[in-house]
């Protein structure tokens, strides 16, 4: 009991830390952890990953909501396309070894950081209404296909490629982006945690409880610095964590 307290806490504080700061999924901190540390099996450790995100991601969204850094408009033309291919990704990923699953989302993680380090995107809010309403409704229903299907074969919320194409290729500025990224990610990890303990049955009760609770906490106190912070200070901060995170979770890959 205390090795899963001790681990839960761990894994739930960081998960919810990168999902305040950068609309980081749970799943990319929390499956690999719990699979590493307490045998969980990765398609229970995937639901118990999701299942935190939803609340995490929900404080989030509404923490960036009242800061007015969010979009739900155009978040919700790309939510109903996510939330097919979420459905279609959970059902694939039981097909799927323990260790595809498990190390997916920690490679983009880094590589993410990596990103933010060497080319910040600093884009000004202004940048993403020079696109039609056509075209962002195109981009949008197609990336979320692609989104929706990795949200559910890996256990991510989304929240990496999420970030990538909302600033990338949707041009948002980067708080904005995180918003309407965490926005998306409530409906997507409600989605694939429930469509997962259809599949897959219950996971671990105790472990399921401390990991949404640690997780609420750390996303919480996050997502108030990120938005009272500078968008220098949050890209810089935001690349170095995921940075960091990622090879940490590399480490622990290779010596689980």
């Amino acid at each position: 009991m205390i090795l899963k307290i001790v681990i839960c806490l761990i894994a739930g504080l960081f998960a919810g830390v990168g999902t305040g700061l950068s609309g980081l999924s749970a799943a990319s901190v929390i499956s690999p952890m719990l699979i590493s540390f307490l045998g969980v099996s990765a398609y229970e450790a995937v639901g118990i990953a999701l299942a935190s995100d939803v609340l995490a991601s929900a404080v989030s969204a509404y923490t960036y909501a009242k800061n007015k850094n969010i979009d739900i408009k155009n978040g919700l033309v790309m939510l109903g396309s996510v939330l097919v291919f979420t459905l279609i990704g959970s059902y694939v990923s039981k097909l799927v070894p323990n260790q595809i699953m498990g190390n997916f989302s920690i490679y983009m993680m880094l590589l993410v950081g990596i990103k933010f380090i060497v080319k910040p995107v600093l884009t000004p809010k202004e940048v993403a209404d020079e696109k039609t309403v056509r075209t962002k409704i195109i981009q949008s229903l197609l990336c979320g296909g692609l989104i929706g299907f990795i949200c559910g074969f890996i256990g991510a919320g989304g929240g990496m490629m999420l970030l990538l194409i909302l600033t990338s290729v949707l041009r948002y500025e980067l708080k904005t982006a995180i918003g309407t990224s965490v926005f998306i990610m409530t409906f997507t990890a409600l989605t694939g945690g429930v469509s997962h303990f259809i599949i897959g049955g219950m996971p671990d009760l105790v472990i399921l409880f401390l990991c949404i609770l640690f997780t609420l906490l750390g996303a919480r106190l996050s997502a108030q610095f990120a938005n009272r912070a500078s968008e220098v200070v949050l890209i810089r901060t935001l690349g170095a964590i995921l940075s960091i995170l990622g090879l940490v979770m590399i480490g622990m890959s290779f010596f689980s």
